[in-house]
């Protein structure tokens, strides 16, 4: 429909100059204004003409009459003038052939905005922190941020995947002392992130238990131990340099295994870390522009013009905080990838976080801060509990995943005798269900995530788009062959499915504005519909007129085409058997 939007708006800009005078109204100011009517018995494009009354000087009922008499397309069988309204109804061979004929003549570039030709984006993303479990918590960031990967590369830019591992601070302190004090290599090696999490909750108990029994004071000897060894890290000390090492390839090695089933690979992996010598500069800078203020001895940049708390710099005793790290890595991309957007995924918890260290970023005099995005998602509770790793009450991802894997083999194996193929299924709707449960939502909205929901595989689920999918390439391997549309009359699924490929283009340009995979997730189960209807009502392969055979089965390929090339934007693959 967009395609056909941007002709009308052309043919409707070519009729105001004839009709009204030349430079009144440009064809994409005209764009703005078409909308799709409400009542389709109306048509399927509609101009609203009481916005030109003032611009052309008319009421909206002679500007609707009068351009009425000067339009017309082969794509539209009927064009009315009802109350002020220019209603655009479409001729559904002709359309029907058009909309087929680009997604076979695009491939899979239909759709694609091509707005991104030419730039670079860098998305950060996923970014758990070493040492920690890889949990449903993180799914947000890691498929939302995937998803707007691909969208952007879809959309022609340049991606740049950045894994902003949270690989620093005082928790590796206390993980070096419960290492050389608990610790055993062959069980780290063996246990991977569960053992060390094992001695970072050990430790912590510990320290709890010392402060608890020092009374008032709550002082606790291992964290004075804990700090120590964090200095010692810092310092550059070999043996704890070592160990930290160690830490972060014992999960990077975990986590590659759950990036292995999403389908996710990142550019680069550069976490906190790698941005301790570059935060010196920054703060230095803000220094000697005079932005820096002390409160209470912790270095501040005060936002109160901008209705924000202070952004902290440093703190007291000179340790550099989250914002001197996001604004020196901010620095250090932009100088890397000379980056044309840079988009955060992270919860919603830290817009605050995010709009003061990006009005910093303004503050510092860098041309480049409103090239920053933000994209936040709501949080996620388990069967209505908030997540909490001390109690207990996290999913983690591998087991979520594993869970959801083997359900998917059982019902598999019971058609299917071959065993390579059943996992093979497995893996692909089983990890679907789960991209799908979640990026079906608008990504604001909080999740309440029910295992049984998430993987149940009936009604408007991951695994039903995927059948779909499927159906359609069965269909066409029963056919041999793609089809072409001809002039055979259409019938009304024929028609609906017609119009609900041409949105696609609509679509991806709207998730592509919003940063909302959803759009697509919603535009794919339209899709879904609008064929199942269509395969149910119409026959394809076995239709006994061969110009309508050959036209619905090129509208099986074209749906083919399209919900792959929409899958794939989600994180999903499409299997051609289930």
């Amino acid at each position: 429909m967009l395609v056909l939007k941007k002709k009308t708006a052309a043919i409707l800009a070519s009729a105001v100059s004839e009709k009204f005078g030349e430079g009144l109204l440009t064809a994409e100011e005209i764009y703005t204004m078409l909308e799709y009517p409400p009542d389709k018995s109306m048509g399927d494009i509609a101009l609203p003409c009481f916005r030109l009354s003032r611009t052309l000087r008319r009421s909206p009922v002679q500007i609707a009459d009068t351009l009425k008499e000067s339009v017309s397309d082969a794509e539209f069988c009927e064009i009315s003038s009802v109350g002020g309204y220019l209603n655009f109804k479409i001729e559904p061979t002709a359309f029907a052939k058009r909309v087929v004929s680009d997604v076979f003549s695009q491939g899979e570039k239909y759709g694609s905005p091509l707005s991104g030709v030419g730039k670079t984006v860098v998305l950060d993303y996923s970014s758990p922190n070493v040492a920690k479990p890889f949990h449903i918590g993180h799914l947000g960031t890691t498929v939302i941020g995937h998803s707007l990967k691909l969208i952007h590369e879809f959309a022609g830019y340049k991606c740049i995947g950045i894994n902003y591992l949270g690989d620093w601070g005082t928790q590796f302190g206390k993980l070096i002392v419960a290492y050389k004090k608990w610790g055993n290599k062959e069980l780290v090696e063996k246990g991977g992130v569960d053992e060390l999490v094992k001695l970072y909750v050990k430790i912590n108990n510990a320290i709890k238990d010392e402060e608890d029994a020092s009374g008032e004071n709550k002082h606790s000897p291992l964290a004075d131990e804990s700090r120590a060894e964090f200095l010692k890290l810092e310092q550059g000390e070999e043996e704890n340099l070592a160990l930290w090492r160690w830490f972060v390839d014992v999960s990077l090695e975990e986590y590659q295994k759950t990036y292995a089933l999403l389908g996710i690979e990142f550019d680069s992996y550069k976490g906190e870390s790698f941005y301790t010598d570059k935060m010196p500069a920054q703060v230095e800078r803000l220094r000697n522009m005079g932005l820096l203020e002390i409160d209470d001895g912790a270095s501040i940049v005060n936002l109160d013009k901008w209705n924000m708390p202070v952004c902290l710099i440093l703190k007291r005793d000179g340790s550099t905080l989250y914002p001197t790290r996001d604004i020196a890595a901010a620095v250090y991309r932009k100088g890397e990838y000379n980056f044309d957007k840079a988009i955060y995924v992270t919860s919603a918890a830290q817009s605050l976080h995010f709009a003061q260290w990006f009005k910093v970023v303004e503050l510092m005099g860098y041309d480049w801060h409103n090239e920053l995005v933000h994209v936040p998602y709501g949080t996620v509770s388990i069967n209505g509990a908030k997540l909490a790793t001390r109690t207990g009450n996290v999913i983690l991802l591998k087991d979520l995943f594993a869970e959801a894997m083997s359900r998917v083999y059982d019902i598999a194996k019971e058609k299917n005798p071959d065993e390579a193929k059943c996992r093979e299924i497995a893996e692909k709707v089983g990890i679907g269900a789960v991209i799908f449960y979640y990026l079906s939502n608008n990504r604001m909205r909080d999740i309440n995530f029910v295992m049984e929901e998430a993987l149940a595989f009936e009604g408007n689920t991951g695994p039903y788009v995927q059948y779909t999918y499927a159906r359609a390439c069965s269909v066409l391997e029963k056919a041999e062959g793609e089809g072409k549309m001809t002039n055979a009359p259409l019938t009304e699924p024929e028609i609906t499915l017609a119009k609900t490929l041409a949105l696609f283009p609509e679509r991806v340009e709207s998730a592509l504005a919003d940063y909302e995979p959803s759009v697509i997730t919603r535009f794919i189960l339209d899709l879904a519909a609008a064929f199942n209807r269509f395969y149910h009502e119409c026959k394809i392969a076995n239709c006994e007129d061969a110009d309508t055979r050959n036209s619905r089965i090129a509208l099986t390929a074209a749906t083919k085409r399209v919900l792959g090339t929409a899958l794939h934007l989600i994180c999903m693959q499409s299997p051609e058997k289930i």
